[in-house]
């Protein structure tokens, strides 16, 4: 009886285990080769090659792909938007890669917006501030030269060489035109000066009504309406040790407090900072909707909902785990599939193997029901994901 009981309870788990990965070889320009894992009808080709450290996806209202490229992991004025143009579906590839700017104070994020009268704008998110400028289809250097700054933010930290804390701003736009601007925290832990750090800001299309819309965030990278709820990834302490706290994935609504730095996630339950206290603790921080392994740096995504996504991506949002700056913790390097709030399996794995690096997934793009593109900010790469024609 018990022999029955135990293949009742295990039966209805079957096949919903991990998708099996099977490795694929993949070759660079430079002749680097190395070994992917991914599932056996999907293939992965290398669509833009010879970047620096390239970040976020953008698409253009001409339907072209913008990326950010934040140069390396200084802090740097060197940071450039690159156009991905001349796209070759057949063999999967980009023909040129376009500078249309540079000089910039690490870019990590842009977006595109068109306003009431039509007029479309181009929003580029540097440390410092957030600008505007008027975008003509088509361009391949902005015409607009005279960016208009509708916020600032503030610019210091500890430098990249003792953790970078923490130097990206990432925008999205809500169905409704509202904008969002992701501000993380000057340090790993601490109370901070500024009420703009570690917080997701909402404002108007032209920086007015500005206002903290979710607060507690350490350092929400990722951001992104989907479905009409704004989404965004968030990257965890470091003082806790190696296996906790979470990295975080939230379904942010106004007035969201994830707790930093008084209150954590761990294993998605609430826990309190051993050393930071407030008198409010943490009873209504706001518990993740899911969470992934400490120190696996959870940055970009997106969702597959379409009716005809083959079953690795259907109903799931992909999450690119960049993974820890110490590779012998070894956490993340991987692009991971999750499925409503809990169900996450491995989609793509290697990028770490036997101690090397051979790459780390930043930003995620969906270009079809069973496609998307993503960055690698490590090797500089654009890699395009398929399923096998």
């Amino acid at each position: 009886m018990k022999l029955l009981f135990l293949i009742a309870v295990l039966l209805p788990s079957i096949g919903l285990g991990q998708t099996r990965l099977v490795p694929q070889k993949v070759t660079l320009k430079n002749g680097m080769s190395f070994t992917l894992n991914l599932p056996e009808e999907f293939e992965i080709i290398p669509a833009a090659e010879g970047l620096r450290r390239v970040r976020f996806f953008a698409k253009s209202p001409d339907g072209r792909i913008f990326v950010t490229d934040m140069y390396n992991l200084t802090d740097n004025k060197r940071g450039v938007i690159y156009i991905l143009d001349g796209w070759d579906e057949g063999s999967g590839k980009f023909g040129r890669t376009i500078t249309y700017l540079s000089g910039l104070h690490n870019p990590n994020s842009v977006q595109f917006y068109r306003d009431a009268a039509g007029q479309d704008w181009l929003y580029i998110a540097e440390t410092g501030k957030l600008t505007r400028r008027r975008f003509t289809p088509g361009e391949e250097s902005p015409t607009d030269t005279r960016p208009q700054t509708i916020a600032t933010f503030p610019d210091y930290g500890l430098s990249y060489k003792y953790g970078g804390w923490h130097l990206t701003r990432t925008i999205a736009f809500a169905p409704n035109g509202k904008l969002y601007v992701s501000v993380g925290s000057s340090c790993n832990s601490c109370e901070e000066k500024e009420k703009v750090r570690a917080t997701v800001l909402e404002m108007n299309p032209d920086g007015s009504g500005s206002r903290v819309f979710a607060s507690g965030l350490r350092n929400a990278v990722g951001l992104k309406w989907i479905n009409g709820a704004l989404y965004a990834t968030n990257q965890g302490s470091d003082h806790l040790g190696t296996r906790r706290p979470d990295e975080t994935f939230y379904k942010l609504t106004a007035g969201s407090d994830a707790g930093w730095p008084y209150c954590h996630s761990a294993n998605g339950r609430i826990i309190a900072d051993p050393k930071l206290r407030r008198r409010a603790g943490c009873r209504r921080v706001t518990r993740p909707f899911a969470f992934f392994p400490a120190r696996s740096s959870a940055m970009g995504f997106d969702y597959f909902g379409d009716a005809d996504s083959p079953a690795a991506l259907k109903d799931s949002f992909l999450v690119s785990l960049h993974g820890s700056t110490d590779e012998r913790i070894g956490s993340g390097y991987k692009i991971a599939a999750l499925r409503g709030n809990k169900r996450k399996e491995d989609l793509i794995t290697g990028f770490l193997s036997r101690g090397r690096v051979h790459g780390r997934p930043c930003d995620i793009m969906k270009t079809g029901p069973d496609s998307f593109l993503f960055t690698d900010d490590h090797k500089g790469v654009v890699y395009y994901v398929r399923r096998k024609r």
